[in-house]
């Protein structure tokens, strides 16, 4: 056909139709019968070619466009190009034969190389930008570039640009909305990220899979149950209840705000569960105390053909250490460390020896770190120290800080604990001393605090706190719980109370814990039935053990029968524990995934014992579960059931 004497938006229509019907060699035959293209009809050709990754072609194509006929917006666009199809390296040697650079050839680049994960390089290439007010110039009408510089300059901790960016139009598109949404909860404001998440609704903007994600990471961040909860109920309105990225977000989200039940039924939904999926609803499990749940899901995701990973390994590891299993958990450690399925890590270290000082092998523990392969840092030698603390052990705790403080001299956490050792033997001039020498060093004790998130609110309490408006009605509620703790027979363990005061002042400082305010607000504040959720700053220690199975019994356990224990994502613990029962109407026979031997069946709850059967029951319906390797599946039994 003879394209001669057509007009140039005659072909531009021609090409846009092939084009838009994936007819791409057709589209070239109609670009080649073109007398002389102009830089429009070279652009959307180069373009097409790129969309279909064929790079190649869209290269040649732009190396036989006449120097005369290019200009910044053909280059801008085989730069984009190059990006969209992987290919960072051609993309910067566009960028740098540009013989003129626009700002949009400036922050594509920048967001090629966010894109990329080379975040120090695109913040090198944003401080050589001649012209970085793009707000006042206007260029950020383009959805691609807004959404781009928004996630810039969240990356780069500049989040009043990225809204400024948002704020030069009023935007439609969903990616714009979640980029500031991302930013907000990447700069930990998360309160400004479920704003924004609203504002995006009342907008009639729909979420997508990444807006959901970013709004329920921002509600782990605030612990914030009721709001996740609101979010949950939207992602399955709109169909992304069971969708991979939500569900793997749900099951973290739920853990981290204590209803690791709503976690694992988040986790049973999800329809293509991936080793992230696996990842989170073991973790979560590891550090609710479901340990041989935790064991049981790990047989079942090798059995379905996922590969495990360092989070899983660590996950594992925790799971024996918060359920006491120090022979599942060596076989575990030895397992991982000899089979080079991936490099052991600091954090492995970390559990492995939080695992031996729990169950008081602490010989095992600190040999554990002499013989490591790689250089402990801080964080292993201060797992020890909390093991010595945890057994009184003085002669280890003072070999082992010295290692702290030869790495991180104003490590806090490493006074704290060698001051509480000190208290614990009753040398209170040791305790003087190590005080002293943090005062001296202007180092400061992380204040340890437990809340409650009511109605969107969260309510802090320290120790001794008299600040919250309603502190005489928790006082009170706090006197009553203490005449009737006495009269079945609870004492409080002065031992705990590390300091060198009377014993009626020890007692009166364990009574005003902040553990206890808080809960006993959350009991002033809530109707009667309804679940309380305590959260805490710091690593729980045995007083938070000790001290709330005393107080779960008797009359509160009636009365109160919906308070939780918690530990959350930093595996901290916290008050008293009444867990809910869940029925189910699943058949009591074990299913066949689930591989314990008869004479373990009593280490489960009765709610791992139900999770079991429900998790194993939907994997067995699924249509599209993978072949199981029965020959991996067995070294896992094996481990999980020595």
């Amino acid at each position: 056909m003879n394209y001669s004497k057509l007009s140039s938006s005659s072909y531009k229509s021609l090409l846009s139709d092939h084009l838009q019907n994936q007819r791409v060699d057709e589209a070239r035959t109609v670009f080649d019968g073109i007398p002389s293209p102009d830089v429009n009809l070279y652009t959307i050709m180069m373009t097409c070619y790129a969309r279909n990754l064929r790079l190649d072609d869209a290269l040649k194509l732009f190396d036989k466009m006449p120097m005369r006929v290019r200009d910044t917006v053909s280059w801008n666009s085989m730069m984009k190009g190059c990006l969209d199809c992987g290919d960072l390296c051609k993309a910067k040697k566009l960028f740098d034969e540009m013989p003129e650079r626009s700002v949009v050839s400036w922050t594509t680049m920048i967001h090629g190389f966010m894109q990329f994960g080379e975040v120090e390089m695109a913040e090198h290439l944003f401080r050589e930008m001649p012209t970085r007010d793009i707000v006042k110039f206007g260029y950020c009408l383009d959805k691609f570039l807004s959404a781009s510089l928004i996630t810039f300059y969240a990356n780069c901790k500049q989040v009043e640009n990225a809204c400024k960016v948002f704020n030069e139009r009023r935007h439609k598109n969903v990616a714009v909305w979640t980029a500031l949404v991302t930013g907000y909860a990447l700069n930990c404001e998360p309160e400004k990220a479920l704003k924004v998440f609203r504002d995006m609704m009342a907008s009639g903007v729909l979420p997508n899979q990444s807006s959901f994600t970013s709004a329920l990471n921002a509600c782990s961040g605030l612990e914030a149950l009721d709001r996740g909860k609101e979010i949950h109920s939207a992602a399955i309105k709109l169909g992304l209840g069971n969708d991979s990225f939500v569900g793997n977000t749900l099951t973290v989200m739920y853990s981290k705000c204590g209803s690791i039940n709503d976690g694992i039924s988040a986790f049973t939904r999800t329809i293509e569960k991936n080793v992230v999926s696996w990842n989170s609803v073991i973790v979560g499990c590891a550090q609710h105390g479901y340990g041989m749940l935790a064991l049981t899901l790990f047989s079942q995701m090798m059995r379905v053909g996922i590969k495990p990973d360092e989070i899983t390994f660590t996950g594992l590891i925790s799971a024996c250490s918060h359920s006491g299993m120090l022979q599942k958990g060596r076989s575990f450690f030895k397992y991982f460390s000899q089979g080079k399925i991936f490099e052991v890590k600091q954090e492995h270290y970390v559990c492995m020896i939080d695992l031996l000082g729990r169950c008081g092998k602490l010989e095992e523990a600190e040999e554990l770190v002499r013989n490591m392969p790689l250089e402990a840092n801080s964080m292993v030698w201060l797992a020890l120290l909390g093991a010595c603390r945890l057994h009184s052990n003085l002669d280890v705790a003072e070999r082992v800080v010295e290692h702290i403080f030869d790495l991180d001299p104003h490590c806090s956490a490493a006074y704290v604990l060698l001051s509480n050792i000190y208290a614990s033997a009753n040398r209170w001039s040791d305790v003087s001393r190590v005080r002293g020498m943090m005062k001296r060093k202007g180092i400061v004790k992380q204040p340890g605090s437990s809340w409650v998130t009511l109605k969107g609110l969260r309510h802090e309490f320290l120790s001794g706190d008299r600040s919250h408006p309603l502190s005489e009605t928790i006082y009170r509620k706090l006197d009553w719980l203490g005449v009737k703790l006495k009269e079945y027979g609870y004492v409080p363990d002065q031992q705990f109370a590390l300091h060198d005061v009377e014993a009626e002042q020890k007692e009166e400082m364990l009574s005003s814990h902040s553990e206890r305010l808080a809960i006993a607000f959350a009991l002033v504040s809530t109707a009667d039935g309804s679940t309380i959720t305590v959260m805490k700053n710091l690593r729980g220690s045995k007083l938070d053990k000790a001290k709330k199975e005393k107080e779960s019994k008797g009359t509160l356990r009636q009365q109160h029968s919906c308070i939780k224990d918690h530990k959350d994502a930093t595996e901290k613990k916290l008050s008293i524990e009444v867990l809910r029962k869940k029925k189910t109407n699943w058949s009591n026979a074990m299913a066949r995934y689930v591989l314990i031997k008869p004479s373990d069946e009593t280490r489960y709850t009765k709610s791992e014992m139900e999770y079991s059967k429900v998790i194993t029951a939907e994997l067995e319906c699924c249509d599209d579960q993978k072949e199981c390797s029965e020959e991996l599946g067995s070294r896992v039994d094996k481990l999980v059931t020595e």
